[in-house]
């Protein structure tokens, strides 16, 4: 049985996941940190990350981008793994990520959900044989109408997995508005929507001469980051110091 502590526990993700695990017979969490204690979890929760001394072989982290810093900390100074699912981290607090995989384990992915981390492999596979043949490569997100950041980090990790397959040769193109000329060959395009209640909507498009082919992911639910990160804390979990990447846990 994998002992959790849940990061971020009363937050929307931080109480899909403390369902999730309720139904799953390998993990369970062993205690919670978050700002607000005002709900009963199941398990002790604590407002300071310090006053936390359970056991655990893992932290799973959901909460806000400010925490982090403490967060890594604590877990270098406990030695336990931590599978990082927080976005909008600053260029300083993503070195602290680094340089606390050098002590401990630790799991960082831009996007938790297995299906998007399966598309970023056949992405490639994909980009080696369309970009060759001409195939223009155009990015289109969509998210719900809160969503602060744009493009998305899952978009931008989509154009990075097809430029990697492509030795980094293309550029990136996020508005066509002020340059009236062609498309550069060489260039993704990434485009954002933003409205109503979308979760996430992704689509890799090569468009080529008379046909295209188009490579979608739908997010029905937030579920479905909530069931990856699950699954990575399990793999993480007595895991030597080191970065890990979503992709190390579909190749088990």
């Amino acid at each position: 049985m994998v002992r959790a502590i849940m990061h971020g526990c009363n937050g929307h993700m931080g109480q899909v996941i403390t369902q999730l695990v309720r139904e799953d017979d390998g993990i369970e969490i062993v205690a919670g940190i978050d700002l607000a204690d005002n709900r009963d979890n199941g398990y002790p929760v604590y407002t300071d990350i310090w006053a936390c001394r359970e056991e655990a072989d893992v932290i799973i982290d959901f909460a806000a981008a400010k925490a982090t810093d403490e967060l890594l900390k604590y877990g270098v100074e406990r030695q336990i793994p931590m599978v990082l699912c927080t976005t909008g981290l600053s260029p300083e607090q993503l070195e602290a990520v680094e340089a606390a995989s050098q002590k401990v384990a630790v799991l960082k992915s831009a996007n938790m959900s297995v299906g998007v981390n399966m598309l970023l492999k056949i992405l490639q596979d994909a980009a080696k044989v369309l970009a060759p043949a001409g195939f223009d490569i155009e990015i289109v997100e969509k998210h719900h109408n809160q969503k602060v950041d744009a493009p998305s980090g899952t978009a931008l990790a989509l154009a990075d997995a097809v430029n990697e397959a492509l030795d980094d040769a293309y550029t990136y193109k996020y508005d066509r508005s002020q340059d009236r000329k062609k498309r550069d060959r060489y260039e993704i395009g990434i485009s954002a929507v933003r409205g109503g209640t979308i979760v996430g909507d992704h689509d890799v498009i090569f468009a080529g001469t008379d046909e295209v082919v188009t490579f979608s992911h739908r997010a029905y639910s937030k579920a479905v980051f909530g069931k990856g990160a699950v699954q990575a804390a399990k793999f993480l979990a007595g895991k030597p110091a080191g970065h890990y990447q979503m992709s190390d846990v579909i190749e088990g």
